[in-house]
Protein backbone atom coordinates (compact mmCIF):
# COMPACT_ATOMS: atom_id res chain seq x y z
CA UNK A 1 0.00 0.00 0.00
CA UNK A 2 2.77 2.31 0.65
CA UNK A 3 4.28 1.78 -2.75
CA UNK A 4 1.01 2.94 -4.32
CA UNK A 5 0.30 5.62 -2.07
CA UNK A 6 4.14 7.09 -2.95
CA UNK A 7 2.97 6.40 -6.81
CA UNK A 8 0.17 8.36 -6.64
CA UNK A 9 2.13 11.20 -4.88
CA UNK A 10 4.63 11.45 -7.20
CA UNK A 11 2.20 11.42 -9.99
CA UNK A 12 0.42 14.68 -8.24
CA UNK A 13 3.87 16.70 -8.23
CA UNK A 14 4.65 16.26 -11.39
CA UNK A 15 4.87 20.03 -12.24
CA UNK A 16 7.51 23.07 -13.34
CA UNK A 17 9.74 23.71 -10.80
CA UNK A 18 10.22 27.64 -10.43
CA UNK A 19 11.88 30.31 -8.00
CA UNK A 20 8.91 32.17 -6.30
CA UNK A 21 10.07 35.49 -7.47
CA UNK A 22 9.37 34.40 -11.23
CA UNK A 23 7.60 37.01 -13.13
CA UNK A 24 5.72 34.96 -15.04
CA UNK A 25 3.98 32.72 -12.05
CA UNK A 26 0.64 34.40 -12.38
CA UNK A 27 0.00 33.68 -16.10
CA UNK A 28 0.93 30.24 -14.84
CA UNK A 29 -0.94 29.85 -12.21
CA UNK A 30 -3.88 31.38 -14.20
CA UNK A 31 -3.15 28.71 -16.58
CA UNK A 32 -3.75 26.15 -14.13
CA UNK A 33 0.29 24.70 -14.59
CA UNK A 34 1.43 23.30 -11.33
CA UNK A 35 4.45 24.52 -9.72
CA UNK A 36 6.79 24.01 -7.20
CA UNK A 37 9.25 26.70 -5.47
CA UNK A 38 13.21 25.41 -6.15
CA UNK A 39 13.46 24.33 -1.92
CA UNK A 40 10.81 22.29 -1.56
CA UNK A 41 11.48 20.63 -5.24
CA UNK A 42 14.92 19.86 -3.90
CA UNK A 43 13.48 18.00 -0.67
CA UNK A 44 11.58 15.96 -3.30
CA UNK A 45 12.07 12.04 -4.06
CA UNK A 46 11.12 12.95 -7.26
CA UNK A 47 14.22 13.08 -10.66
CA UNK A 48 13.02 15.83 -12.77
CA UNK A 49 13.63 16.14 -16.07
CA UNK A 50 15.93 19.45 -16.87
CA UNK A 51 15.25 21.32 -19.43
CA UNK A 52 17.61 23.83 -20.95
CA UNK A 53 15.93 26.56 -23.10
CA UNK A 54 18.14 28.70 -24.91
CA UNK A 55 15.79 31.36 -25.24
CA UNK A 56 17.12 34.24 -28.43
CA UNK A 57 13.82 35.71 -28.63
CA UNK A 58 13.57 39.65 -28.81
CA UNK A 59 11.43 40.69 -25.45
CA UNK A 60 12.86 37.32 -24.38
CA UNK A 61 11.03 37.34 -20.74
CA UNK A 62 7.71 38.06 -22.00
CA UNK A 63 8.30 34.83 -24.78
CA UNK A 64 8.99 32.85 -21.74
CA UNK A 65 5.64 31.69 -20.90
CA UNK A 66 5.16 30.27 -24.22
CA UNK A 67 7.29 27.53 -23.64
CA UNK A 68 6.55 27.07 -19.83
CA UNK A 69 2.86 26.19 -20.71
CA UNK A 70 3.24 23.27 -22.86
CA UNK A 71 6.05 21.90 -20.96
CA UNK A 72 4.16 22.57 -17.38
CA UNK A 73 1.18 20.17 -18.71
CA UNK A 74 3.60 17.58 -19.33
CA UNK A 75 2.72 14.66 -16.23
CA UNK A 76 6.88 14.73 -15.89
CA UNK A 77 8.40 16.52 -13.32
CA UNK A 78 10.07 19.81 -15.22
CA UNK A 79 13.33 21.65 -14.16
CA UNK A 80 13.73 24.47 -16.84
CA UNK A 81 16.95 25.42 -17.12
CA UNK A 82 17.31 29.02 -19.13
CA UNK A 83 20.67 29.60 -21.10
CA UNK A 84 22.46 32.60 -22.26
CA UNK A 85 24.86 33.11 -24.75
CA UNK A 86 27.95 35.05 -23.56
CA UNK A 87 28.59 36.62 -27.25
CA UNK A 88 24.73 37.94 -27.56
CA UNK A 89 23.35 41.48 -26.77
CA UNK A 90 20.05 40.72 -25.30
CA UNK A 91 19.01 44.63 -26.71
CA UNK A 92 15.74 44.81 -25.76
CA UNK A 93 15.42 41.86 -22.77
CA UNK A 94 14.58 44.07 -19.55
CA UNK A 95 17.43 44.61 -17.64
CA UNK A 96 18.63 42.52 -14.74
CA UNK A 97 16.79 39.48 -16.13
CA UNK A 98 19.47 37.49 -17.15
CA UNK A 99 21.18 38.09 -14.21
CA UNK A 100 18.26 36.72 -12.25
CA UNK A 101 17.02 33.60 -14.13
CA UNK A 102 19.22 32.60 -16.71
CA UNK A 103 22.93 30.97 -16.48
CA UNK A 104 25.85 30.15 -19.36
CA UNK A 105 25.66 26.79 -21.28
CA UNK A 106 28.81 25.49 -19.04
CA UNK A 107 27.44 26.41 -16.00
CA UNK A 108 23.95 24.61 -17.12
CA UNK A 109 25.78 21.26 -17.87
CA UNK A 110 29.09 21.55 -14.80
CA UNK A 111 27.26 19.24 -12.54
CA UNK A 112 24.69 17.30 -14.17
CA UNK A 113 23.52 17.00 -17.74
CA UNK A 114 20.81 18.13 -19.52
CA UNK A 115 17.88 16.24 -20.09
CA UNK A 116 16.79 18.03 -23.07
CA UNK A 117 17.40 21.22 -24.92
CA UNK A 118 15.51 23.83 -26.48
CA UNK A 119 16.56 26.80 -29.18
CA UNK A 120 14.53 28.85 -29.82
CA UNK A 121 14.02 31.25 -32.47
CA UNK A 122 15.85 34.68 -33.12
CA UNK A 123 15.61 37.93 -35.41
CA UNK A 124 18.56 37.24 -37.41
CA UNK A 125 16.83 35.08 -40.43
CA UNK A 126 18.41 38.02 -42.86
CA UNK A 127 21.91 37.38 -41.78
CA UNK A 128 23.76 34.10 -42.98
CA UNK A 129 24.47 32.42 -40.24
CA UNK A 130 28.51 32.92 -40.29
CA UNK A 131 27.70 36.94 -39.74
CA UNK A 132 24.90 36.24 -36.72
CA UNK A 133 27.38 37.45 -33.79
CA UNK A 134 27.25 34.33 -31.16
CA UNK A 135 27.44 31.40 -34.13
CA UNK A 136 30.49 30.26 -33.19
CA UNK A 137 29.15 30.23 -29.59
CA UNK A 138 25.82 28.25 -30.87
CA UNK A 139 27.82 25.80 -32.81
CA UNK A 140 29.88 24.87 -29.79
CA UNK A 141 26.72 24.43 -27.95
CA UNK A 142 24.71 22.78 -30.46
CA UNK A 143 27.51 20.34 -31.25
CA UNK A 144 28.26 19.21 -27.38
CA UNK A 145 24.45 18.56 -26.96
CA UNK A 146 24.04 16.84 -30.18
CA UNK A 147 26.50 14.37 -28.46
CA UNK A 148 25.70 14.30 -24.82
CA UNK A 149 21.92 15.38 -25.06
CA UNK A 150 19.05 12.91 -25.29
CA UNK A 151 17.47 15.60 -28.22
CA UNK A 152 17.83 19.08 -29.66
CA UNK A 153 14.53 20.97 -30.40
CA UNK A 154 15.00 23.86 -32.82
CA UNK A 155 11.83 25.78 -33.58
CA UNK A 156 12.02 28.71 -36.21
CA UNK A 157 15.63 29.79 -36.57
CA UNK A 158 16.93 27.44 -34.06
CA UNK A 159 15.32 24.53 -36.46
CA UNK A 160 16.89 26.92 -39.22
CA UNK A 161 20.49 26.79 -37.78
CA UNK A 162 20.51 23.13 -37.01
CA UNK A 163 19.42 21.76 -40.20
CA UNK A 164 22.45 24.27 -41.67
CA UNK A 165 24.91 22.08 -39.12
CA UNK A 166 23.61 19.05 -41.41
CA UNK A 167 24.33 20.52 -44.30
CA UNK A 168 21.09 22.19 -45.44
CA UNK A 169 20.61 25.79 -46.08
CA UNK A 170 18.24 28.18 -45.85
CA UNK A 171 16.76 30.29 -48.25
CA UNK A 172 15.24 33.53 -47.92
CA UNK A 173 11.66 35.17 -48.56
CA UNK A 174 10.38 38.24 -50.56
CA UNK A 175 7.73 37.93 -47.84
CA UNK A 176 7.34 37.21 -45.12
CA UNK A 177 5.55 33.49 -44.14
CA UNK A 178 2.75 34.51 -41.56
CA UNK A 179 -0.09 33.05 -40.03
CA UNK A 180 -2.13 29.34 -39.53
CA UNK A 181 -1.26 26.95 -41.95
CA UNK A 182 -2.26 23.24 -42.49
CA UNK A 183 0.20 20.83 -41.74
CA UNK A 184 -0.21 17.06 -43.57
CA UNK A 185 2.03 14.06 -40.81
CA UNK A 186 3.94 12.12 -42.99
CA UNK A 187 5.37 9.47 -40.15
CA UNK A 188 2.40 7.85 -38.14
CA UNK A 189 4.73 5.07 -36.83
CA UNK A 190 7.28 7.91 -35.52
CA UNK A 191 7.52 8.58 -31.59
CA UNK A 192 5.99 12.12 -32.01
CA UNK A 193 4.09 12.22 -34.82
CA UNK A 194 2.50 8.87 -34.26
CA UNK A 195 0.01 10.99 -31.53
CA UNK A 196 -0.79 13.39 -33.98
CA UNK A 197 -3.47 13.57 -36.01
CA UNK A 198 -3.30 12.82 -40.24
CA UNK A 199 -3.49 17.28 -40.56
CA UNK A 200 -3.40 19.77 -37.74
CA UNK A 201 -2.13 23.47 -38.03
CA UNK A 202 0.42 25.12 -36.94
CA UNK A 203 1.91 29.06 -37.01
CA UNK A 204 4.46 30.25 -38.98
CA UNK A 205 6.18 33.37 -38.55
CA UNK A 206 9.33 33.81 -40.65
CA UNK A 207 11.36 35.25 -43.13
CA UNK A 208 12.99 32.25 -44.22
CA UNK A 209 13.32 28.35 -44.06
CA UNK A 210 14.32 25.22 -45.83
CA UNK A 211 13.42 24.44 -49.48
CA UNK A 212 11.62 21.37 -50.29
CA UNK A 213 14.02 20.94 -52.86
CA UNK A 214 17.19 20.89 -50.45
CA UNK A 215 15.23 19.17 -47.59
CA UNK A 216 14.00 16.45 -50.58
CA UNK A 217 18.10 16.20 -50.92
CA UNK A 218 18.89 16.09 -47.43
CA UNK A 219 16.27 12.85 -46.72
CA UNK A 220 17.60 11.03 -50.02
CA UNK A 221 21.07 11.19 -49.16
CA UNK A 222 20.20 10.18 -45.45
CA UNK A 223 20.43 12.89 -43.29
CA UNK A 224 16.69 13.55 -42.27
CA UNK A 225 13.60 12.21 -42.00
CA UNK A 226 10.83 14.11 -43.59
CA UNK A 227 7.81 14.52 -40.62
CA UNK A 228 5.06 17.17 -41.62
CA UNK A 229 4.29 18.62 -44.84
CA UNK A 230 1.87 21.22 -46.01
CA UNK A 231 1.27 23.14 -49.39
CA UNK A 232 2.60 26.53 -47.83
CA UNK A 233 4.46 26.05 -45.60
CA UNK A 234 6.69 23.13 -47.16
CA UNK A 235 8.16 20.46 -45.12
CA UNK A 236 7.73 22.08 -41.27
CA UNK A 237 9.24 19.41 -38.91
CA UNK A 238 11.99 16.75 -39.70
CA UNK A 239 14.81 15.68 -38.22
CA UNK A 240 18.30 13.93 -38.13
CA UNK A 241 18.15 10.17 -38.70
CA UNK A 242 19.62 9.56 -35.78
CA UNK A 243 16.56 11.18 -33.80
CA UNK A 244 18.67 13.37 -32.02
CA UNK A 245 17.80 17.02 -33.72
CA UNK A 246 14.17 17.26 -34.14
CA UNK A 247 13.41 20.82 -36.03
CA UNK A 248 9.54 22.60 -36.34
CA UNK A 249 10.10 25.45 -38.77
CA UNK A 250 6.72 26.94 -37.13
CA UNK A 251 5.86 28.42 -33.99
CA UNK A 252 3.94 25.98 -32.28
CA UNK A 253 4.67 26.75 -28.97
CA UNK A 254 3.09 30.03 -29.31
CA UNK A 255 0.14 31.29 -28.10
CA UNK A 256 -2.71 33.60 -29.41
CA UNK A 257 -2.28 36.25 -27.86
CA UNK A 258 1.79 36.31 -28.98
CA UNK A 259 0.21 35.90 -32.52
CA UNK A 260 -1.95 38.58 -32.12
CA UNK A 261 0.66 40.80 -30.54
CA UNK A 262 3.56 40.08 -33.71
CA UNK A 263 0.51 40.80 -36.11
CA UNK A 264 0.06 44.89 -34.50
CA UNK A 265 4.21 44.50 -34.26
CA UNK A 266 4.30 43.96 -37.79
CA UNK A 267 1.47 46.37 -39.49
CA UNK A 268 3.33 48.63 -41.05
CA UNK A 269 6.02 46.66 -42.27
CA UNK A 270 5.68 46.14 -46.15
CA UNK A 271 8.11 42.78 -45.88
CA UNK A 272 5.26 41.14 -43.78
CA UNK A 273 1.84 40.14 -45.72
CA UNK A 274 -1.00 40.32 -44.05
CA UNK A 275 -1.44 37.53 -41.76
CA UNK A 276 -3.40 34.57 -43.03
CA UNK A 277 -6.07 31.94 -41.28
CA UNK A 278 -5.70 34.29 -38.23
CA UNK A 279 -8.20 36.83 -36.96
CA UNK A 280 -5.58 39.01 -34.62
CA UNK A 281 -9.48 40.77 -33.39
CA UNK A 282 -10.63 37.54 -32.01
CA UNK A 283 -7.49 35.03 -31.73
CA UNK A 284 -8.78 32.22 -31.58
CA UNK A 285 -6.35 28.95 -31.40
CA UNK A 286 -6.68 26.59 -33.04
CA UNK A 287 -3.34 24.44 -32.79
CA UNK A 288 -3.52 23.98 -29.24
CA UNK A 289 -4.00 20.39 -29.83
CA UNK A 290 -0.92 20.07 -31.84
CA UNK A 291 1.25 22.12 -29.56
CA UNK A 292 0.49 20.03 -26.11
CA UNK A 293 0.57 17.14 -28.08
CA UNK A 294 4.09 17.78 -30.05
CA UNK A 295 5.92 19.56 -26.91
CA UNK A 296 4.44 16.59 -24.87
CA UNK A 297 5.70 13.80 -26.78
CA UNK A 298 9.10 15.48 -27.41
CA UNK A 299 9.22 15.41 -23.13
CA UNK A 300 8.44 11.68 -23.27
CA UNK A 301 11.16 10.57 -26.33
CA UNK A 302 13.54 12.20 -23.74
CA UNK A 303 12.26 10.35 -20.27
CA UNK A 304 12.34 7.14 -22.24
CA UNK A 305 15.66 7.73 -23.60
CA UNK A 306 17.31 8.63 -20.39
CA UNK A 307 15.39 5.69 -18.70
CA UNK A 308 16.90 3.91 -21.38
CA UNK A 309 20.53 4.84 -20.90
CA UNK A 310 20.65 6.31 -24.24
CA UNK A 311 21.58 9.61 -24.32
CA UNK A 312 25.66 9.38 -25.50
Amino acid sequence: MSGIIRLWSAILSMTLILPTNYHALPEIERARVKWVPVPQAEKQDIRPLRIGIMNIMPLGEQYEFNLLLPLGLSVLQIEPVWIRLESHQYKTWEPGHLDDYYVSYPEATKDVPLDGLIITGAPVEHLKFEEVAYWDEFTEIAKHARAKTPNTLGICWGAFALAYLEGVNKVDFEQKLFGVYELNNLDQEHFIMGAMDDAFLSPQSRMAGMSDSDLLKARDQGKINLLAHGPQSGYSIFETTDHKVLMHQGHPEYSSDRLAYEVLRDADNNSVAPVENFDPGNPVNRWRMHRNTFFHQWLRYCYTQISLGSAD
